[in-house]
């Protein structure tokens, strides 16, 4: 075997290998960048539950301020926790629509109220049951940013 043919068969052994050098090295590229678009998801996800759970701390904080939730406060607080329908399993969006509730329930008890300087109450007046609503509203939203902070965790917890 003379040196060019030696060099001609080394030559086309280089071919042959460059193809599948060229074909792995474009495999662990493409893994690479599914790995990266699956870490992005996971951030973009984790970003949009962390804004409905800022969202329910808000809304709590606001109720909590004076028990008395404007109800165009408890409607914007629907209009931006709405995405949770699709970002949480089953639990959550029963939770945000409790809120909804709970401060609508407690708003409605609180306008029915009736004190010694209210004019007098309607036929049918239950002030004990009114009262006893608005102690029961109160210390629920009381008690909610702890609830709220253990129901979020699974969905927010990032030390995995």
């Amino acid at each position: 075997m003379t040196c060019s043919h030696a060099v001609t068969l080394g030559l086309q052994i280089l071919q042959g290998l460059l193809t599948p050098v060229i074909a792995i090295v474009a495999l662990y590229i493409a893994w690479q960048q599914y790995k990266v678009n699956e870490r992005k998801f996971a951030f973009d996800q984790y970003e949009r539950r962390l804004r409905v759970y800022q969202e329910v701390r808000s809304v709590l904080t606001l109720v909590m301020r004076d028990f008395r939730p404007d109800f165009i406060e408890l409607q914007k607080f629907r209009s931006a926790t709405a995405e949770g329908d699709f970002l949480f399993e089953p639990e959550i969006p029963a939770y945000l629509d409790e809120i909804f509730s709970r401060g609508w329930k407690l708003r409605c008890a609180r306008d029915e109220f009736r004190d010694m300087f209210s004019p007098p109450p309607p036929a049918g007046y239950d002030h004990q049951k009114i009262v006893n609503e608005i102690m029961e509203g109160e210390t629920w939203f009381v008690e909610q940013p702890e609830q709220a902070k253990q129901k979020f965790k699974k969905y927010l917890y990032i030390s995995r």
